[in-house]
């Protein structure tokens, strides 16, 4: 790489008697190569229009800044170079390293676009799991970030094994100093692979105040929109020592109400609850493969209690309460139409009368 470098600046250096020359021709081949790019990219994107596959777009997109920036840098460095060497006594072999720098930080950013790109594409068909997606990016951007990182300190002479080693002392310091932060990365790990919830699904913990609806798990903390829309930040290693609902995976959702009838209404109960019932294994939003019971339950203080017991098929929050409406509103149908009524709290007082023969019973002083 340095003998490729020096023979470019030797060869340039071929053309012009000063530096300052030798710069305008470095920069105008720069901007030559740099339309050329530009025009290769409009011919590369006009033909990926028209394939019916969508990765070459998402490689021409990620190609395209970074090598565009590479084209500009890199000459950059060589002009640098011949500053530094004609107007200073300074060495200028410290930017070849610079070149190799630019080589690898190109590669690493084209990478991340690529994955960033992959990532927007996979998430706008809507039949992958967001948080699997989301996850599997994230861990593929640490990985050749790592491996940038790496590469680069190879490429300046660092022994890595020296590194490992010295990695292994001081990640002990590091885990102590940054345990809460490691628990937090930990904890969206755990998340990650345990799957107790992901994007989008609605969770709840009865150990904490936490519900809502999943807008986002991160390395660090999970964020959750609280149905009267205020952001909820919890880190991710409280859900390792809490209980955590998620009815987002709710196979059915219950119905489950008891309702009273008025004790004149008696000899009619038992052909109510038949019709209820029948109703409820015919209803069209109702499981009847799950438990279903409507039974008179306990005599009640004014009134003669039944209960309804059974699933709707629907998780939907909105279109359950729907459902549970029509439901209850057939029941009221059902009990108007055997000529009974829903009871209310009532009380009946009896007065016994008094005969005339029995002599009153005076008062005392006390009362």
């Amino acid at each position: 790489m340095n003998d490729l470098i020096k023979q470019v600046e030797t060869y340039i250096q071929s053309f012009g008697h000063d530096w300052l020359s030798n710069v305008l021709l470095i920069t105008a081949a720069s901007f030559i190569a740099w339309l050329l790019w530009r025009v290769l990219c409009g011919r590369l994107d006009s033909i990926a229009k028209r394939t019916n596959l969508a990765w070459d777009d998402l490689i021409i997109r990620a190609l395209k800044t970074p090598i565009s920036v590479l084209i500009w840098l890199w000459p950059a460095t060589i002009s640098l170079g011949l500053i530094i060497d004609s107007q200073t006594k300074i060495s200028s072999d410290w930017l070849s390293d610079v070149d190799l720098l630019l080589v690898i930080g190109s590669f690493v950013w084209i990478t991340l676009r690529l994955i960033h790109n992959i990532e927007a594409y996979v998430l706008a068909q809507k039949k992958r799991d967001e948080t699997t997606v989301q996850a599997v990016a994230k861990v593929a951007r640490l990985f050749f970030v790592a491996v940038g990182i790496l590469t680069a300190m190879q490429a300046f002479g660092l022994s890595l094994s020296g590194l490992l080693t010295f990695g292994g002392v001081g990640g002990l310091i590091v885990g102590l100093a940054a345990k809460d932060l490691l628990s937090n990365f930990f904890g969206g790990m755990m998340i990650y692979f345990d799957r107790p919830f992901k994007v989008g699904d609605w969770v709840r913990s009865p150990d904490r105040e936490i519900e809502g609806t999943v807008e986002r798990i991160g390395w660090r903390m999970t964020i959750i929109r609280t149905f009267d829309k205020r952001p909820l930040y919890v880190p991710n290693s409280v859900f390792s020592s809490i209980v955590v609902e998620n009815p987002s995976r709710m196979l059915n959702r219950r119905i489950k109400e008891t309702i009273g009838l008025r004790y004149s209404d008696g000899d009619k109960l038992a052909k109510i609850v038949s019709d209820v019932k029948a109703m409820l294994e015919t209803h069209k939003d109702i499981d009847a493969k799950q438990t279903l019971m409507v039974n008179f339950d306990t005599f009640g203080a004014s009134s003669l209690n039944f209960f309804i017991y059974t699933f709707t098929k629907t998780v939907n929050w909105a279109r359950y309460h729907e459902v549970k409406q029509d439901v209850l509103l057939k029941i009221m149908a059902i009990i108007e139409k055997h000529d009974a009524a829903i009871a209310f709290p009532t009380q009946t007082l009896q007065f016994e009368q008094q005969r005339r023969d029995e002599p009153m019973t005076p008062l005392s002083n006390n009362d």
